[in-house]
């Protein structure tokens, strides 16, 4: 970050979350900015300051209470907010992050206390640049921008989604050890078609029906070319998005700046890492998996291209590997005879029906050895479905990948007591650990954390040019490699939380290595490749001034 700037003196000094450190001050630093008398006397450690701050988060019983407090210890002090969540990473992240957070987009007018990353509002659309240039801290290594359309399984905020991109970057703080004064959460505000946000007299977003066709194309068009210009070593991550929008948007974008979509690449990544795992404990390789998906969206797609990618680096030919594929939307199976598909969506169509097109009917008819759900049903994976794909295979992997937890395809505990204990299971949402056969098995949290993170540090360490599929395939396949359930077949797919720090060094340089073969980042031994790596990782600390 540099030196302390000179203007920040007494009050002003702490108010300044990113250098403030309370009652840590020393004496000399007291004495040296002109701060006793706004403090206490007594001088505390980070950790004394931790354990007070923490026994003032237990006593919120609300989870929705618990982030609030959170957020207004971030815009305090930010050391002591990551260290924190640092030590009581388990309990901590779901309040930051999912599922709490789509409560905090819910609410986000109401519990709005300060200024946190941008708001580019369509009416100042001739005024992009200057608004980035208002960003709060000059230089940008990640950016993280939503519209709001499509926040988790909740639908259009407005700007309220904001609260996504402020909880993604903190995660990109908290695990990738990105400087939290090098990140820039922002909201394209270009209206909501929530009426019940627009008839909320306290929203604070433009009151005004979203703009589409070429007016919202432009817009968009209008940002990247801002950020090209005021910020052009950023990552630029795009976050919940709608369907129609997502891809278009990554894939106008992927060539011309530093940039991914988390919904799209991300959970792609992290679902394959996962069912990776799964498929060397069932030692079942994949170009032999059957694979079913509820939900036919962006994200599933996503999932179900890198899954491909996968076989075919199995051995099979791509026609072969998208054969072993069956996705249904609402209306049902993807089948050729479908008039309303996307392009991505008609790769994956089937040239005819399978059994009754419904998922019940497809899962009865075939041996399916996979089953993933991105579609926000709750309690759609129901227990005849689920005892019948476990009856026809001896370690069903199924993984309900909608999130918040109440649009959960099924609970870890329903899916663990169908199967008989059989189920390779990871969630989308956080589950706690089933209890069967007298044992407490730990379910892995099939989330985006386990990737972004460490995009962001490998872009910081390897200074790619480009952010390509093949890299989130190496940032897959070392979480696999890191999965605690090649150990013991009963552990969880995932790695635990609090070894996420360390995990995200690994992916980190695999995505770096991947990076430099193929010519999209500067060559280096691969030593000098993983100093760049640990030393790009911030970690919670005060410094002396």
């Amino acid at each position: 970050m540099g030196p302390l700037p000179e203007a920040l003196r007494g009050a002003r000094l702490l108010s300044a979350p990113a250098w403030n450190k309370g009652t840590a001050f020393t004496e000399q630093e007291r004495n040296r900015f002109g701060l006793h008398g706004l403090l206490p006397p007594y001088v505390e450690t980070l950790e004394a300051q931790v354990a007070r701050a923490y026994a003032a988060y237990l006593a919120y019983e609300k989870p929705l209470n618990r982030h609030i407090y959170l957020r207004q210890l971030q815009d305090n002090n930010e050391v002591l907010f990551y260290r924190l969540l640092l030590d009581h990473i388990a309990e901590t992240m779901p309040i930051v992050y999912t599922p709490t957070v789509a409560e905090a987009c819910r609410h986000f007018s109401q519990i709005y206390r300060r200024p946190r990353g941008l708001f580019i509002s369509y009416p100042l659309r001739d005024r992009i640049p200057e608004l980035l240039r208002n960003r709060p801290h000059p230089e940008v290594d990640v950016i993280c921008v939503t519209d709001g359309e499509r926040i988790l399984g909740i639908g259009d905020q407005g700007v309220g989604g904001l609260a996504i991109p402020i909880g993604k970057l903190s995660l990109y703080s908290l695990i990738g050890g990105i400087h939290p004064a090098r990140t820039l959460p922002v909201v394209l505000d270009v209206g909501t078609n929530n009426e019940e946000v627009l008839r909320d007299p306290t929203y604070l977003g433009w009151h005004h029906e979203r703009i589409c066709g070429a007016e919202y194309d432009d817009f968009i068009e209008c940002f990247v070319q801002a950020v090209k210009q005021e910020l052009p070593g950023a990552c630029l991550q795009w976050e919940d998005f709608s369907q129609p929008h997502a891809r278009s948007i990554l894939d106008r974008y992927r060539t011309r700046l530093l940039t991914f979509n988390d919904d799209i690449q991300g959970t792609g990544a992290v679902a394959l890492g996962a069912i990776l795992a799964a498929a060397k404990v069932t030692g079942r390789p994949m170009r032999e998996q059957k694979i079913v998906f509820l939900g036919a969206g962006s994200a599933s797609i996503g999932v179900a291209d890198y899954l491909r990618a996968a076989m075919i680096e199995d051995g099979l030919a791509d026609g072969e590997a998208r054969r072993r594929f069956w996705i249904l939307d609402k209306e049902g199976l993807l089948v050729e005879s479908r008039a309303d598909l996307r392009p991505e969506q008609r790769i994956y169509a089937r040239s005819e029906m399978t059994g009754d097109g419904t998922l019940g009917g497809v899962i009865g008819a075939i041996d399916a050895t996979i089953l993933i759900g991105l579609s926000t049903v709750r309690g759609a994976f129901t227990e005849p479905i689920v005892r019948e794909m476990a009856r026809k295979v001896e370690r069903p992997i199924i993984l309900p990948l909608s999130n918040p937890t109440e649009r959960s395809e099924a609970t870890a505990a329903e899916l663990i007591h169908w199967t008989g204990g059989r189920a390779l299971v990871a969630t989308g949402s956080p589950f706690a650990a089933v209890d069967y056969g007298g044992h407490a098995l730990a379910i892995a949290q099939c989330n985006n954390v386990y990737i972004f993170p460490a995009m962001g540090l490998g872009a910081v360490a390897a200074r790619p040019r480009r952010i390509t599929d093949s890299m989130f395939l190496a940032a897959a396949r070392a979480l696999a490699a890191s999965s605690p359930a090649l150990k013991d077949p009963s552990a969880p797919l995932l790695p635990a939380l609090q070894d996420l720090r360390e995990v995200s060094r690994e992916i980190a340089y695999a995505v770096g290595c991947d990076a430099q073969r193929g010519g999209h980042a500067p060559r280096c031994p691969p030593e000098s490749l993983m100093q760049s790596v640990t030393a790009a990782q911030w970690t919670p600390a005060y410094p002396e001034f």
